[in-house]
């Protein structure tokens, strides 16, 4: 390849040879330099076409996970709703459980430091840290769903112990038992004996219990009061209903002390001794009667 350089001054022109190789050497520095500059072109123009784009698609996956965030919270705070809810529930139960505990050890008399509901129940021994294992929601589900369950059936055995435990005690209060005065002795007892008016042999149906004038006369059972006032030969008279076909007579008294109609106890003082009626002297004539008729109050007074 030649060159033809021109002067000014000498008008004469000069001739520059260059070599093939150069040529070459030339040519691939233009083509490097204009490929260059279409690359940069293409990345400046790819990049101020598709920066809008991908900052668009940002913010509508910020906002994809914003709302499933959002989700979550609200499946959180439904299921924590849910499980405070039933945490209420199953405290209301066990209040119950443990007032319906105290009663019961109330009831049957048992050692109140033995069984103590108000104190949380002794526990211990050794845990195994290998197995030990954080409860999830679910589980934690689960257990309060089986507790749940542990705590009713629970309810149910304490309330049916309690009905048995109230039949028993009332079984105990309404039963005739003990002696019918707080002071005194045994005059005459149950069944045949010579009458201290015409000197015959009787059937006595009912104990004579001895004492001074005034001396108190109490219920041998809790019942409610079906007569009260003066009856022929038993003088001035109560009689008690207790229930089961049970009742008991307490007559010869001086001062009835209840009237007819009238709830009363066992162990309640219901009259005051005398000697009313067909008597000798102050005593009390005990009788008790099953189905309407007199019974050897024996087995009752030993109780």
């Amino acid at each position: 390849m030649n060159i033809i350089l021109l002067s000014n001054s000498k008008g004469k022109p000069r001739r520059l040879q260059i070599s093939t190789r150069f040529q070459f050497a030339v040519l691939g520095v233009l083509a490097l330099s204009i490929s260059a500059g279409l690359t940069y072109a293409g990345f400046w123009y790819g990049n101020s076409v598709s920066a809008p784009n991908y900052i668009t698609s940002l913010g509508t996956e910020l906002d994809t996970q914003r709302e499933a965030l959002d989700l979550v919270q609200r499946e959180t705070r439904a299921e924590i709703d849910a499980l405070t809810r039933r945490l209420g529930q199953l405290q209301g139960h066990i209040t119950r459980l443990d007032a319906l505990g105290q009663k019961l050890v109330h009831m049957a008399d048992l050692d109140s430091g033995e069984f103590n509901f108000d104190t949380v129940p002794a526990l211990g021994g050794p845990e195994n840290q290998d197995i030990s294992q954080e409860l999830e929601i679910t589980g934690l589900d689960e257990v309060i769903a089986s507790l749940a369950e542990q705590i009713a059936s629970r309810e149910h055995q304490l309330s049916v112990l309690e009905h048995l435990v109230m039949n028993r005690n009332l079984a105990a209060e309404v039963l005739p038992s003990g002696r019918p005065i707080k002071k005194g002795w045994l005059s005459s007892g149950y069944g045949m004996r010579t009458s201290p008016f015409t000197g015959k042999q009787q059937f006595h149906k009912g104990v004579d219990f001895a004492g001074r004038e005034g001396t108190q006369v109490i219920a041998v059972a809790g019942g409610v009061v079906t007569y009260a006032g003066k009856q022929g030969a038993y003088g001035y008279m109560l009689e008690i209903s207790h229930g089961d076909d049970y009742a008991t007579r307490y007559a010869h008294n001086a001062e009835l002390l209840v009237a007819e109609g009238q709830a009363v106890k066992k162990g309640q003082t219901i009259a005051l001794m005398g000697s009313t009626g067909r008597s000798t002297g102050p005593h009390v004539h005990f009788e008790v009667l099953k189905g309407g008729r007199q019974i050897n109050p024996a087995k009752f007074i030993q109780r």
